[in-house]
């Protein structure tokens, strides 16, 4: 297959190809300035939100795989600071720092990333239905919903080869961190 290069060297096709569309499970898209990544997690809102809220959760599962997070500061509330550094497995360490926006427990949260690359990140949380059609009272699977909007296009084309990725590895972490706590 002939890659679509843009202006910028960035593989279009392969951003797509590598998404999760293939993978059968998600929905990956972008557009001139944003990443967007969705995922139906085997896990109620409360839940799945709570992965995000508790630092101590939190750091077991963001970041690609092989990365380790420690996290310097962690305060979930508007205005709030977010610092951690991540650790890739080649040693090499990734200061990160992020303020965060809006938070609507169970609902949304929204960070600003002010380090490296310059994004804000939303989630939003919907009820998915249940896995069992039988019990129709039950909502315990989440649909998550994940956009990552730069500044910028070519910002955005300069991460995006990798990103897609990256963020299927943090879901694919979340997903199992929701299923042993299960």
């Amino acid at each position: 297959m002939e890659a679509t290069m843009d202006k910028d060297g960035v593989d279009k096709d392969g951003v797509e190809e590598r998404g999760i569309k293939e993978r059968g499970k998600d929905e990956c898209s972008m557009d001139e300035c944003d990443i967007v990544t969705t995922r139906v997690l085997d896990a109620p809102r409360e839940r799945v939100f709570r992965a995000f809220s508790d630092p101590a959760q939190l750091a077991r599962w963001w970041g690609p795989d092989g990365f380790t997070s420690t996290f310097q500061g962690f305060s979930f509330e508007p205005g709030g600071a977010w610092t951690f550094v991540m650790h890739g497995p080649d040693g090499t360490a990734y200061p990160n720092e992020s303020h965060f926006v809006e938070i609507v427990p169970l609902e949304r949260i929204v960070f600003d990333h002010v380090s490296g690359h310059a994004f804000r990140a939303t989630f939003v949380f919907t009820d998915a239905g249940n896995r069992d059609a039988k019990d129709r009272d039950a909502e315990d699977r989440t649909l998550l919903h994940w956009t990552m909007h730069f500044g910028n296009p070519a910002e955005c084309a300069k991460v995006a080869r990798f990103v897609a990725g990256a963020n299927e590895q943090n879901l694919d972490r979340l997903a199992a961190l929701l299923g042993q706590d299960a």
